[in-house]
């Protein structure tokens, strides 16, 4: 049903028009004034509002503005009801962005058809919006899954394509090949030929690949010189080596390019399915370091996975081994990277980031031991040590008088499990450490979520029932589906550093990064740009509505003692590059 808002002072004006409109239909709300109807604006968002201009505390022009400043209530049709005829405060209204004016005395037919009007108009206006989501959608779908230069499925969609070719191959018992290539010495050509001859190569590489494939079989970019292959319904290995030959050949054919004959080679790693591993991020990783491993042995050749690679790779190795250690030793500290909201400048929050201090190595990143956390099964055990000491973290701060806002923790896809009960976990660390639920956010991947959806809709359900608030993390680089956010209880998206990092040079990337932003503004959500390093990317985000930020440009992850003493401080963003600045 429409929701009409009145505002008007006069309690019998209002009354009557109250009444003449439910006699109509509607569902009316009135207000007595303006601040009164302010408020009620942001608790039910009318679909209209009638305002008197000459009123107490806040008169019509002050209401109209309050509200055209509101991202959610900027939109909704306001029509002014008044007994000012002269035509300045008719010219005024319209200036602030009145969508009409009626002058006292008004029929009720008058009334009811500036009404009509405004409704139709504002649905043709919501209609047309919404097309043009769904037109930036369809654009930000193949954008986010394809590479930009050759038109190739990129990371993103050769990662969901494996996982269902693994699928098709599991329940049809067959057999699939996975190769990944790497160009050899491509940054030569780059070096002494110039950029633009490389990029020209990427694209006559990519379309040799492309002819290659079978229909039924992919090619992908994964990252600047590395592609992958998958091939489907292998006979035996004889024939995997064979076809793997043939593309090292198809590739080292010379290329002509702007009258320049070049020559460039490739080494390539080959993992089987279901011989090496059953499951597709297994199976990447196996054909990853046969890869490398025909890098190291000469390059221009292929090398087939075995399991003694694996005992081969001896960083591997010495950290795996350590890492066991790592946790007795108290190993792990907790760096916090602050999150600012562009409308106060204010720090919001922070996400919580692992470093492993080595006694040997130093600073070890988490890029290099969370893997091998999750292979070797202890990313349950560091997941919670790394919240028991983030909730011990808040609870000291918060007894300090300290405000820190929220701070959020990554979940590795171990932790939703059914049998791992992840609620039963969180339940007794909030406990334990006497943390508010809502202090703590979780911050999950879109394939996390994807893996066993009715599952994960459930806990993330309890989650938000608990008060925890759950962020989708590195938004874009995943599924990427416009229709899934709605089935889930999430309140933020955080837009992959992948799209921030070129969004003021790159128009694809700026495109991406605001159809997320106003995909997550029309689903109520909150959106992080992660990544933001410079001022002209934070100054582009406030310019598309971004509600918060992080990265380098505002502070690096720090200690905790360092993150206490910005808070203290009171370390605020500039107010240039704050919305409505």
């Amino acid at each position: 049903m429409t929701i009409i808002l009145v505002i008007e002072d006069v309690e019998a004006l209002r009354e009557e028009i109250m009444e003449t409109l439910s006699y109509e239909g509607f569902n009316v709300l009135g207000a007595e004034n303006g601040v009164v109807g302010v408020q009620m604006t942001r608790t039910y968002l009318p679909d209209l509002i009638i305002c008197d201009i000459a009123m107490p505390e806040l008169d019509g022009f002050g209401t109209l503005v309050a509200l055209r400043r509101e991202p959610k209530t900027s939109m909704i049709p306001f029509i002014f009801v008044t007994a000012m005829t002269e035509k300045a405060d008719m010219r005024r209204a319209m200036q602030l962005g009145a969508d009409d004016y009626l002058t006292k005395p008004f029929t009720s037919a008058e009334l009811l058809g500036a009404i009509a009007s405004r409704l139709q108009k504002y649905e043709s206006v919501k209609e047309h919006y919404y097309d043009e989501i769904k037109a930036v959608g369809k654009k930000f779908e193949y954008s986010s899954h394809h590479d930009d230069l050759t038109q190739l499925p990129n990371r993103i969609l050769f990662h969901q394509s494996l996982s269902q070719a693994v699928l098709h191959a599991k329940l049809n018992s067959k057999s699939l090949a996975l190769l990944f290539l790497d160009m050899d010495n491509f940054n030569v050509i780059n070096n002494t030929l110039g950029n633009d001859i490389g990029d020209q190569l990427f694209k006559a590489i990519a379309e040799r690949l492309r002819r290659y494939t079978a229909p039924c079989d992919m090619v992908a970019r994964i990252q600047g010189d590395e592609f992958a292959m998958i091939i489907s319904d292998v006979a035996d290995m004889v024939s995997v080596k064979l076809e793997t030959q043939k593309i090292l050949d198809l590739l080292s054919r010379p290329y002509n390019l702007y009258g320049h004959e070049v020559f460039i080679t490739s080494s390539i790693g080959i993992t089987i399915f279901p011989d090496d591993h059953q499951e597709a991020e297994g199976l990447i990783k196996n054909a990853e370091l046969a890869m490398y491993y025909a890098k190291d042995q000469g390059r221009n050749s292929y090398k087939l996975y075995s399991p003694a690679l694996n005992a081969q790779s001896s960083e591997y190795m010495a950290l795996a081994n350590s890492l066991h250690r790592a946790m007795e030793r108290d190993e792990f500290r907790v760096f916090y990277q602050p999150l600012v909201d562009l409308k106060s400048g204010n720090i919001v929050g922070a996400e919580a980031l692992a470093r492993w201090q080595h006694p040997d190595l130093g600073l070890i990143m988490p890029s290099r031991f969370i893997p091998i956390a999750e292979q070797t099964g202890l990313i349950l055990r560091l997941g919670e040590l790394i919240l028991h000491t983030v909730c011990q973290q808040m609870r000291d701060w918060r007894e300090a008088g300290i405000n820190y806002g929220f701070v959020a923790v990554n979940l590795s896809s171990q932790h939703f499990r059914p049998d791992n009960n992840l609620i039963e976990f969180i339940s007794k660390v909030l406990l334990e450490t006497g943390t508010d639920a809502d202090d703590l956010e979780l911050e999950l991947t879109e394939s996390i979520i994807m893996k066993n959806a009715e599952f994960t809709i459930q806990v993330l359900s309890q989650l938000q029932t608990m008060g925890v608030n759950v962020a989708i993390d590195d938004f874009g680089t995943g599924y990427s589906s416009l229709s899934y956010l709605k089935h889930f209880p999430v309140n933020t998206l955080k837009i992959d550093r992948c799209f921030v990092q070129d969004i003021t040079t790159d128009r694809h990337d700026a495109t991406i990064s605001l159809a997320i932003i106003d995909l997550a503004h029309s689903l109520s959500l909150q959106v992080v740009a992660e990544g933001v390093e410079t001022a002209e990317q934070a100054e582009l985000l406030k310019e598309y509505g971004c509600d918060r930020i992080q990265g380098y440009f505002f502070s690096p992850p720090l200690p905790a003692t360092e993150f206490e003493k910005m808070l203290i401080a009171g370390k605020c963003l500039d107010d240039k590059y704050l919305i409505n600045s």
